[in-house]
């Protein structure tokens, strides 16, 4: 038997105009209908309100996904754009805003550029070699020419939809993998239509070697609760200002980077957390908002985070089943740009210039939010959790992942797994 029906509003303020669309479970599979902009008439209301009646729909059975106007099969051997802008116009209302934006980019800057008029028969393995190998020649040259003080710049569309120019710098490696990866995904199309045989763009030997990034995450109690501080002391500083440069005097800095590390939410399952999903009396959370079926899951809170959640619970203005956890000083969604710069990027400011005054070394570079997730793993881990349960915990379907971070937690001592111990188990947050 299926999971029951339940869903939420997706708000997606990055264009010019609101965009609004509902995500929901039905018959046992996760669901994604885009509804329209502010633009069109849409607002959360209207939205909810669709929500509602989908739903009840669905509990009735009667519910059915929206079908796709049937797309117009190409014949003949179209060129690679013909082809490509057809493929993306028939399949971007499936894909979510972000994702939209990451193909049209990948395509218009990357894909068209070398194989907009190669017709579907003349893009061959070797063409698709030498795509990749002029993606290398063009990050070497960008790379000299930067070494050099010369570095060139480039024009490009932000994901407003604005031009910009920023200093050219060439793919890297793996983005270079993902343009030929959607090379493919186009071409396994053609195929399936009869256009050509086979897919030209399949393979790992069409893939560069790419070097595996290092892990970043935050290796030890002093640092996490360095963090946690800093954000604390940017609260503190928020509410005694007034709030004209930190969104009304609102303090949700703590207690939404302790909710990333002791909890190892994505960014965007944070940002759509709402008092609804969390019982504080079971000491749990509810994550309903995820980009995939694993991350729909339920995460036990470590005592410090039920700690740390009850502290924020005690000084929001509005904690009605509704309202976003972390919330703007409107009571909004908070931005996820505005979270890497405003809270995190601050946050490991004032936190290393706290450290190395005491003579401590400085957090690692790299931080992200979704690098905080990553530190929740490690602390699983160095609690002892085993781990499948660390998969459940983090809505993570990789063992390889779980695996690394075991193997990297074996190099802490036993002292810094006691350190870990003994702040994840604190009832009360300092700061």
């Amino acid at each position: 038997m299926g999971r029951p029906a339940t869903g939420q509003v997706v708000v997606d303020e990055r264009g010019r105009s609101r965009a609004f669309a509902l995500r929901f479970r039905a018959y046992g599979e996760r669901q994604y209908v885009t509804l329209g902009s502010a633009s069109d008439g849409w607002t959360r209301a209207r939205a909810e309100s669709e929500l509602q009646n989908i739903l009840a729909d669905v509990r009735r059975g009667i519910w059915r996904p929206p079908a796709p106007e049937p797309a117009p099969k190409p014949t003949g051997d179209p060129t690679f754009h013909e082809f490509a802008s057809q493929w993306f116009e028939t399949n971007k209302g499936e894909w979510r805003h972000k994702t939209r934006l990451d193909y049209q980019w990948q395509l218009t800057w990357h894909l068209l550029p070398f194989f907009e008029n190669h017709r579907l028969s003349q893009i061959t393995i070797a063409e698709v070699d030498r795509y990749r190998q002029a993606k290398v020649t063009e990050a070497r040259a960008a790379a000299a020419e930067a070494a050099a003080g010369r570095p060139r710049s480039e024009e490009y569309v932000d994901k407003n939809g604005v031009s910009r120019s920023r200093p050219a710098r060439g793919l890297s490696a793996t983005s270079v993998n993902k343009t030929i990866t959607r090379l493919g995904q186009i071409l396994e199309v053609a195929v399936e239509y009869g256009l050509i045989q086979t897919n030209p763009a399949k393979g790992r030997r069409r893939r560069l070697r790419a070097t595996a990034p290092r892990p970043v995450w935050l290796e030890s109690a002093e640092q996490i609760k360095a963090l946690l501080d800093a954000a604390g002391e940017l609260d503190r500083e928020a509410l005694a200002s007034g709030g004209r440069e930190h969104h009304g005097g609102t303090a949700y800095r703590r207690g939404l980077l302790a909710t990333l590390v002791f909890g190892g939410l994505r960014i965007g399952e944070l940002t759509a957390l709402e008092w609804r999903d969390v019982d504080l009396a079971a000491r749990r959370l509810q994550v309903r908002a995820s980009k995939t079926d694993a991350g729909i899951r339920t995460v036990e809170l470590l005592p410090i985070l039920h700690a740390e959640l009850v502290k924020h619970l005690a000084q929001v203005d509005d904690a009605g089943p509704n309202a976003h956890v972390f919330s703007s000083a409107s009571g909004t969604e908070l931005k996820q740009t505005n979270i890497r710069r405003r809270v995190l990027d601050r946050s490991v400011e004032l936190a290393d210039k706290r450290l190395v005054a005491a003579g401590r070394p400085s957090l690692p570079a790299g931080l992200t939010p979704h690098k905080l997730r990553h530190t929740y793993a490690s602390i699983l881990v160095a609690v002892g959790v085993d781990p499948g349960s660390v998969m459940d915990q983090i809505g993570h379907t990789d063992p390889g992942f779980t695996l690394r971070v075991y193997r990297h937690g074996m190099h802490r001592g036993a002292q810094g797994r006691e350190d870990l111990s003994r702040l994840v188990a604190a009832e009360a947050p300092d700061g």
